[in-house]
């Protein structure tokens, strides 16, 4: 693992504590988490020159006052300027903590402009990243399942890594964006991950010592299988009697070491991994089991919705991995605790580059859900590809599944949760432009109906300063079009290389047993999920959706070919058929792909030279890539369809 020293600062480079760190500040208050504040300021004081104050005039005062702003919860500040001096209030620690950095994030403009005094609070009470992290080197899936940015920032040699500064550098990095929980092990629990539950959870407590200083709760990935594993027991019957004491013994254990631990996160009954159906049991059976063991002591589980059959016949059109977790899981609202949350993809099927909303989030009303986003691009490019996905969770978090009149799904969900993007890369990211889809997903969760161009360009100002970015701006708020535009088309989804999932294939998953399917033949491509004729996917949404969905008149075009199999000369609503679109995008897509490599290249002598570097190689993966991609998909389409590109350019 690099040295600290030589780590990227991403979002916290020195110079964005410089308005700060230039003044009198006095801090007020006690514990832990505001020793942490006070460490902050007494470095940036002591870096640029300013001074902390116990008592006296002071620029800034940061201040727990306990009771009075109960309102605004344990995270919740206040933040005022009355002309001379800006403040920070809070009934606890850890709301003086994100008013600190909310603080860091206005700079120089926290002590200047209009009197004013703005309440603060996170809309979501759970902001999770999970960490697909193995403890022990998986031979498949390495040390990080879907991992893109090195190895683990917990785990090295089979346990966990005895030097944490990383680890605190990271949540200090996460707090800064409004990360409250981080999950260390990957959902797919493996031998030496299932052992971390019980006599290696001191490795778990180890880390979350490190975690904890920035308001971090730690949570746990655990096998529903454990009572077998690990106790000994013949069964998991979720209603068994001695299944449920182990559980409560196994619990107890845990909180006696991690006293704040947060909970365990769940994949069960999903694409191998154990669960309650193996006794005729349901979901909500077994995520109240682990919810009931973990309740004395505030605990949560987060059950995960990802369930499929993953054995599928790509002969049965009948079946349709996209209605799984609705068919599964909308059946038992209101039967989970009140401590389970169900955590929901954000689409049905696995995080593509463009697929709908999910409707299991229109579907639960009495139930606790979870959000989950992925910010490790499996999906958009594997942290080669410069793919910024603010635009993509925002419409995710606006969509209104009851229509106009009804809550979207960020004023609805209980919490938002991402799969992590890091790594113990230098960067922690691989791409440095990658960190701006972690730093999006904690400002996101915290506030979910922010505009994310604001998000944006709040990270760059902290990342790169105030100086001139030479279109660094559009590059990114562009990324995602651009990325969708030379991948798969019109939301038809994956495409992909088996196995790994980078680069393209267009009929690498085509017969496989994943569902993954696109159907594409001589005279049309797409999936029918309609309810007249296809799976009747669509009919799992409720209106005006349902019916926007079902007719290929209302469907918006970037859905099209996920919910319809349409002729090569269907024509869209931007007046082009559906293969002349194909064509167009994937040449733009490259296009735009190469404008962004020139973007990047005219940043030298602007951006850091590592990082600078480090760009210039993931900006010619991404032109190789979006090439390939282009020339893979253009020759497939033309060959299927016989249709030539009407503007006569190359297709092999």
């Amino acid at each position: 693992m690099p040295s600290l020293e030589s780590l990227d600062p991403a979002w916290l480079p020195v110079e964005a504590f410089r308005a700060l760190g230039g003044r009198r500040v006095s801090v007020r208050g006690s514990g832990e988490l505001v020793e942490t504040v006070r460490a902050e300021v007494r470095e940036a004081c002591g870096r640029f020159g300013g001074e902390v104050v116990s008592e006296g005039p002071c620029e800034l005062l940061l201040e727990v006052t306990a009771g009075e702003l109960r309102e605004l919860g344990d995270e919740g500040f206040v933040f005022a300027f009355d002309g001379e001096r800006a403040s920070v209030t809070a009934s606890a620690g850890a709301g003086l903590l994100y008013g600190f950095f909310h603080v860091v994030r206005l700079g120089e403009d926290a002590f200047r402009g209009p009197v004013r005094g703005e309440l603060h609070s996170p809309a979501l009470p759970s902001r999770m990243v999970d960490h697909w992290d193995n403890v022990a080197v998986h031979p498949v899936m390495g040390q990080v399942e879907r991992g893109y940015a090195g190895g683990s920032l917990f785990w090295a040699d089979g346990a966990a890594r005895r030097d944490l500064g990383r680890v605190r550098a990271y949540a200090r990095l996460l707090a800064a964006c409004g990360v409250n929980a981080v999950a260390v092990n990957n959902v797919n629990v493996h031998a030496a991950e299932a052992r971390l539950l019980t006599e290696r959870i001191g490795e778990v407590a180890f880390l979350a010592d490190a975690l904890r200083g920035y308001g971090i709760r730690t949570h746990l990935s655990v096998t529903f299988a454990a009572p077998i594993v690990l106790g000994g027991l013949e069964t998991s019957d979720p209603l068994d009697a001695g299944v449920r004491e182990w559980w409560a013994g196994a619990v107890g254990e845990v909180y006696a070491a991690v006293p704040d631990f947060g909970g365990f996160v769940v994949k069960a009954d999903s694409e191998g991994q154990p669960g309650p159906f193996a006794y005729g049991r349901s979901h909500a059976d077994g995520a109240n089991m682990l919810a009931a063991a973990l309740a004395p002591f505030g605990g949560t589980v987060h059950w995960r919705a990802f369930v499929y059959d993953h054995r599928q016949d790509w002969r049965d059109r009948s079946t349709d991995r996209a209605r799984a977790a609705y068919d599964h899981f909308a059946p038992l609202d209101g039967e989970f605790a009140a401590n389970a949350v169900l955590q929901v993809k954000h689409g049905p099927m696995d995080f593509q580059v463009r697929e709908p909303v999910s409707p299991v989030l229109g579907a639960l009303p009495r139930t606790r859900v979870a959000v989950e986003v992925q910010a490790t691009q499996e999906y958009t490019g594997q942290q080669r590809h410069a793919c910024w996905l603010g635009p993509m969770w925002s419409e995710v978090l606006r969509f209104r599944p009851g229509g106009e009149q009804g809550p979207s799904v960020g004023e609805s969900a209980d919490e938002l949760v991402a799969v992590s993007n890091v790594g113990d890369d230098p960067f922690w990211t691989g791409h440095p432009l990658a960190q701006a889809n972690l730093y999006t997903f904690g400002r996101l969760a915290w506030e979910p109906g922010a505009e994310p161009l604001d998000v944006l360009d709040e990270w760059l100002r902290l990342t790169f300063g105030e100086g001139e970015l030479g279109g660094l701006r559009g590059l990114l708020a562009g990324s995602w079009a651009m990325y969708e535009k030379y991948t798969a088309p019109l939301g038809v989804g994956f495409m992909v290389q088996p196995g790994h999932h980078y680069g393209p294939s267009v009929d690498g998953y085509e017969y496989s047993p994943w569902g993954t399917y696109h159907f594409a033949d001589r005279d049309g491509v797409g999936v029918d999920r309609s309810v007249a004729t296809g799976t009747g996917f669509a009919g799992q949404y409720g209106e005006p959706w349902a019916s926007v969905y079902e007719s290929v008149e209302s469907c918006p075009d970037e859905l099209l070919l996920f919910f319809h199999h349409v002729p090569y000369g269907q024509v869209l609503k931007s007046g082009k058929t559906v293969i002349q679109h194909i064509y167009d995008t994937h040449f733009e897509g490259v296009e735009e792909a190469e404008e962004a490599r020139r973007v990047w290249a005219g940043l030298k002598g602007v951006v850091e030279p590592e990082r600078f570097a480090r760009g210039v190689e993931r900006f010619e993966e991404q032109v190789r890539s979006a090439r390939e991609w282009r020339d893979q998909v253009n020759s497939y389409f033309f060959r299927k369809s016989g249709v030539p590109d009407e503007r006569g350019r190359v297709i092999y």
